[in-house]
């Protein structure tokens, strides 16, 4: 089952696209934002600001810790600085700065980190960022968001800038399905999305395999007549505790998938609300597995770590063959 886009698709597709757009209209709104990149203004798409607000555009060449240095000064001056560039250049090279200089001081500035996971496959290790999430999230003040589409996204970028304090959100290089047509629905940081009920087992996804879980799921209640939940978890941290114990609870076996290593991640994130909470159930993450990725196009790689459609369809149907408890009883539990 394999993904398809045409060239007219593509710009539809970009959230990068999205996201430059809605900086605009925020730009239009509030004179405090400013934006920052470190020569990837049109990769990132963070150049249409720079287009419209010129004198408040700063590109800082290819020097990523001196740009969040700059951007925690702004933040310091009453500015709302936007800083954007890959996600791999926000999460390791600039950490120091990032770390000691915009999240130590709980600054006010919004990390738009592009090209994250593996959607930028094509260009090798040196731009493959399966770790952000894991580095970000432990990050003292710093909230991680991680859209699923380009509506989503606007959304998210929206939400950042009326919420105070680093945030870091988490696109692609583009190419993601759509899974929102209308900004109809009521997304708050920090409270996850049921985007399909089920009863036998829930999927938590984040970013672009948030699609994937469910198609999936759809293909199952039609082939296999499974019930399976799909939830959207599109911020990381602060994470939706009440709806993965919910979860647990309502369906006893739980899968996560995500375009990042297992270690550290959305799989981490949720396997420690479950140790938390006490509670027993059949658990799996779908994710890369501590390796580092070969070289190719992302939905290739996506099939290679078992994250597209077809990987998640084997793991819920090995997951509904496990004989994990054999009562329905609570008692017996932490």
């Amino acid at each position: 089952m394999g993904l398809s886009y045409t060239m007219i698709e593509t710009t539809k597709l970009s959230t990068a696209e999205i996201y430059g757009q809605v900086l605009c209209q925020l730009g239009e709104e509030h004179e405090d934002i400013v934006g920052l990149t470190a020569d990837l203004g049109k990769s990132t798409k963070i150049g249409s600001f720079g287009e419209r607000f010129p004198e408040r555009f700063f590109n800082v060449g290819i020097a990523e810790q001196n740009m969040f240095g700059m951007a925690a000064g702004m933040a310091k001056c009453g500015l709302t600085p936007f800083v954007s560039t890959f996600a791999i250049f926000t999460s390791m090279r600039g950490l120091d700065q990032v770390h000691t200089d915009i999240c130590y001081q709980n600054l006010n500035v919004k990390m738009i980190a592009t090209h994250a996971g593996l959607s930028f496959g094509q260009a090798g290790s040196t731009h493959h960022c399966t770790e952000d999430i894991g580095i970000m999230r432990t990050m003292a003040n710093c909230k991680v968001i991680v859209p699923a589409d380009g509506m989503e996204t606007a959304m998210a970028v929206e939400a950042a800038y009326e919420t105070f304090g680093p945030i870091y959100i988490r696109i692609n290089r583009g190419f993601d399905h759509r899974l929102n047509e209308s900004p109809d629905y009521d997304f708050e940081i920090g409270k996850a999305i049921e985007l399909h009920e089920g009863t036998d087992l829930t999927i938590i996804a984040c970013g672009s395999c948030v699609y994937q879980a469910l198609q999936a799921a759809r293909e199952l209640h039609d082939t296999d007549k499974l019930s399976i939940r799909v939830i959207n978890m599109h911020t990381i941290k602060p994470i939706d505790e009440e709806a993965i114990l919910k979860a647990v609870q309502e369906t006893r076996r739980v899968v996560t998938v995500e375009d990042h290593n297992i270690i550290g991640g959305l799989g981490s994130a949720v396997a420690e609300v479950i140790a938390k909470g006490g509670k027993a159930c059949a658990f799996e993450r779908l994710g890369i597995p501590d390796t580092f990725s070969p070289i190719g196009l992302h939905e290739d790689l996506m099939s290679i770590f078992k994250i597209d459609i077809n990987g998640i369809m084997e793991k819920v149907r090995e997951m509904m063959g496990r004989d994990f408890e054999e009562d329905d009883n609570w008692n017996d539990e932490v």
